[in-house]
């Protein structure tokens, strides 16, 4: 394209679709589709500022990238699977190549899930990959929302897209249940059986959901094809979008950054998107799918042969779900039998506490929690620096407990397992875990409370004193001390920039016009809590502690 006017020279005309009319070279083809492309879409002008967004650079953001990586993978690989799957729970006589099962009755879903394994070229490898994808994929979410957690991440501007991370959970959990329940396998079918028991403990409508989910009596015709329909469309559509949005957010919201030289909370210090940041995502992108094809390819998963078709008058022994699940199956092995009958109905606490409350007590505290604390603490800033957990330790303490809640459940869902390889009584590994359910959590918040104390107490000492070296020196009065070696400028600042918030107090009880306030529960209950949420505060050092100390006379700490 010629630059027009006066300014053409002897090669004007001669370039096709690029300005310069100086350079004989023509533009190539890729060059001239992307100008017609531009030139109808406005993209270059659209996208040319937000390739250059910058992104901090910090080995925890990697794992929301994970969890990502492996959803692509998991998609991926459910269309293949989705090709040779037969959801149908029509009975046909397997004669397949696995000949141990030749001759058996079976569902068409297990045969046909049979067939992916033995009988289609990559299948076995593929079915693998799609179950690591979704361990991994859960695994991921759940460390990536504790890091969000333990770093306050979650505060404004980004509680709504907290919500969303945790909705994605909760639905990436059903579709990982919903999933490993197609194969209408013996392992299985022995989850959707306490999955059918769990709809009957609901009081009332428990009875028609179970016969809407089953299609009448268990196990009745149509779980599997229903299951089907939700696995691989449904929950599938809704994490897409949530998966957007997410992003969506994420990409408009800055990044959040740790605290450091520069960094405040009205800028991002780190790498453009383009071309530093997309070129380690791709890398990182292909180093997760090799990992997770490394895993389906050596190491076996969920060999459904090995249980046989689903028959309700049988169970597998030591039979526990994928781990995310273990917690609920934890939770019913250890609820004691507690049944009521009211009017005829039976109201079945043993299943309906430990399947329904105690998990929905457990993800309430987490969808709730943003919200919960800006209560407490009265702050309705928008916050763009992360938190170092030791600085807040109540919210790290209750962090902390709810993790230790959660492994005891999971640890008591094989408490067979543990009975029978080491041993003991099943019976007192029940009672144990029913104890260590009320207590361990309490004891894991009081113990991750006074060791964030202990070290902010020392980061404190630090900063004012300086680093150990080991070095022990004689002064000529015959006083032995130790050397010390000043903290580098930046790891000081990262110590000390912290906010010291102040607990919520009542306004003054009379106004301006001596007339008196009326002060509600709610705002009793708020003073209340945030004196427990901000209780014995340790003072970090300030510049002029750190001076008075350094020039004072009885400084004993000499300096290298």
């Amino acid at each position: 394209m010629s630059a027009g006017g006066n300014d053409a020279g002897p090669h004007a005309g001669s370039a096709k679709g690029g300005e310069n009319t100086r350079l004989p070279v023509p533009d190539g083809p890729g060059v001239r589709f992307a100008d017609a492309i531009d030139s109808r879409l406005g993209i270059y002008g659209a996208t040319k500022r937000h390739l250059r967004k910058v992104f901090p650079d910090h080995w925890t953001f990697m794992l929301g990238e994970i969890a990502l990586y492996s959803f692509i993978v998991l998609l991926l690989t459910g269309v293949f699977l989705t090709l040779f799957f037969k959801p149908s729970m029509t009975e046909v006589v397997y004669d397949g190549s696995y000949v141990p099962l030749q001759g058996i009755h079976m569902s068409q879903a297990y045969a046909s899930t049979l067939d992916i394994s033995f009988d289609t070229r990559g299948g076995l490898m593929i079915r693998q990959v799609h179950h690591w994808a979704a361990l991994i994929f859960i695994a991921a979410l759940f460390v990536h929302m504790f890091r969000i957690f333990f770093t306050g991440a979650f505060r404004k501007p980004r509680d709504l897209n907290w919500l969303f991370g945790f909705l994605l959970l909760v639905l990436a959990m059903v579709n990982g249940f919903t999933g490993y329940s197609l194969p209408d396998d013996l392992l299985s079918g022995t989850g959707l059986r306490i999955a059918e028991g769990v709809c009957l403990a609901i009081p009332l409508v428990g009875t028609y959901l179970q016969f809407f989910l089953f299609g009448g009596e268990f196990p009745g015709d149509d779980i599997v094809p229903r299951l089907f329909t939700i696995h691989v469309l449904l929950i599938p559509a809704i994490m897409v979008g949530l998966v957007t949005v997410h992003l969506t957010l994420v990409w408009y919201q800055k990044h959040t950054q740790f605290v450091g030289p520069g960094r405040t909370e009205k800028n991002v210090v780190g790498a453009p998107f383009m071309p530093v940041y997309a070129a380690k995502a791709g890398g990182f992108f292909f180093l997760v799918f090799g990992v997770t094809a490394l895993l389906g390819g050596l190491a076996q998963i969920n060999p459904i042969w090995s249980y046989g078709p689903y028959n309700p008058g049988q169970i597998t022994a030591g039979s526990q779900p994928d781990w995310y699940i273990g917690f609920i199956e934890g939770a019913l092995r250890i609820m004691p039998n507690w049944e009521w009958s009211v009017w005829g109905h039976t109201l079945s606490f043993n299943v309906l506490i430990p399947s329904l409350i105690i998990p929905g007590v457990l993800f309430t505290f987490i969808a709730a929690y943003p919200w919960v604390e800006s209560w407490i603490t009265g702050d309705k800033r928008e916050h763009h620096i992360l938190d170092r957990p030791r600085n807040m330790p109540v919210r790290t303490g209750l962090g902390v407990g709810w993790i230790v809640a959660y492994g005891v459940l999971w640890i008591c869902g094989g408490n067979d397992v543990i009975a029978t390889h080491f041993h003991l009584s099943i019976n007192t590994i029940t009672w144990i875990g029913r104890f260590a359910f009320l207590i361990a959590p309490v004891l894991a918040y009081l113990a991750t409370v006074r060791i964030c104390k202990g070290l902010e107490r020392r980061d404190r000492d630090k900063v004012l004193h300086g680093r150990e070296t080991g070095v022990i020196k004689k002064l000529p009065h015959g006083e032995y001390i130790e050397v010390h070696e000043p903290l580098d400028p930046a790891l000081r600042h990262g110590l000390t920039a912290h906010e010291q918030p102040r607990p919520y107090a009542l306004v003054p009880a009379v106004d301006e016009n001596g007339v008196a306030r009326q002060v509600t529960r709610s705002q009793k209950l708020r003073v209340r809590m945030s004196h427990w949420y901000f209780a014995e505060p340790i003072a970090k050092a300030t510049p002029e502690e750190f001076r008075e100390l350094a020039e004072g006379p009885g400084h004993h700490h000499e300096h290298s």
